[in-house]
């Protein structure tokens, strides 16, 4: 997918036009330093300028709103990401809803989330489960597809996207949550499983229906101090469990992860596309 945005990056630097993405790291998160160093990357990889912003802890809301102003006035800028989470003293809506819908490329604005279903920027893991779903060739028309976790970046605008008509889409949907009684029940009656419930290993393989095809959403740190790091990458689901029982099931590290990222280059791209035809 990122070999095929070579041919619109190479359009648009022909227009004079090179597509900007820009990432705001509020403190010393690890995991989030990991993955905007890994969105750095990809950038480079695939020819776009990209700018990292780390500000310390200690950085006001107030603070962190006027930097947001300038990247939305910023003619370099045509993507703009908030790495989550941000700071206990900061109202994490308050600050998505400061950037600019058209420079929204997590899709967390409301503007862009109410238009989901009709066009607007997909927010970047949904979209991306949705086309690894179709790349592996995934048929989604008529299946059950349960999601457990009903957050609004992956649970509810996942569930939006598969009941959509055309490819990907037309699935029947159930989303299960905290509250949702036997949940094993539910999850058992999927044909596609997407687990993001940020639970280490929640789901285990007598959840899972034979021959279903699961997604896992979730990584999770988790101490082992049998590796040099101290601690390993997991996700939401039993993974050695799932093999066992899945008919396909993404690996934790890998799979979704990688995919958010090629999503996010491709709104970058698709914002820098909209800007040249303002």
């Amino acid at each position: 997918m990122r070999a095929e945005l070579q041919g619109e990056i190479r359009e648009l630097k022909a227009k004079g036009v090179m597509p900007g993405l820009a990432a705001v790291l509020v403190g010393e998160n690890p995991a989030s330093a990991t993955y905007v160093h890994m969105k750095g990357k990809a950038c480079d990889e695939a020819g776009l300028y990209h700018e990292t912003i780390r500000l310390p802890l200690e950085t006001t809301e107030a603070e962190l709103l006027a930097l947001i102003e300038r990247l939305n006035a910023d003619h370099k800028i045509h993507g703009i990401l908030i790495q989550l989470p941000l700071p206990k003293h900061m109202d994490a809506r308050r600050v998505l809803h400061r950037v600019n819908p058209a420079k929204d490329v997590d899709g967390f604005h409301p503007e862009n989330v109410g238009k989901v279903s009709v066009g607007g920027f997909r927010p970047a893991t949904p979209d991306g489960v949705q086309q690894l779903l179709l790349r592996s060739e995934v048929d989604t028309t008529g299946k059950h597809a349960v999601i457990v976790g009903r957050s609004t970046i992956v649970g509810r605008p996942m569930a939006a996207l598969l009941l959509q008509e055309g490819p990907g889409g037309n699935a029947t949907v159930t989303v299960c949550h905290s509250r949702t009684r036997d949940i094993k029940s539910v999850t058992r009656l999927a044909d596609i499983l997407i687990v993001a419930i940020g639970k280490p290993e929640f789901v285990s393989g007598d959840m899972i229906k034979p021959g279903a095809v699961v997604v896992d959403v979730g990584v999770n740190r988790v101490e082992d101090p049998t590796v040099k790091k101290g601690y390993r990458l997991v996700g939401d689901v039993r993974f050695d469990e799932g093999t066992r029982v899945a008919s396909a099931i993404t690996p934790v590290p890998g799979g979704v992860g990688p995919m958010t990222i090629t999503m996010l280059l491709y709104n970058t791209v698709q914002a820098a596309r909209q800007w040249v035809h303002r």
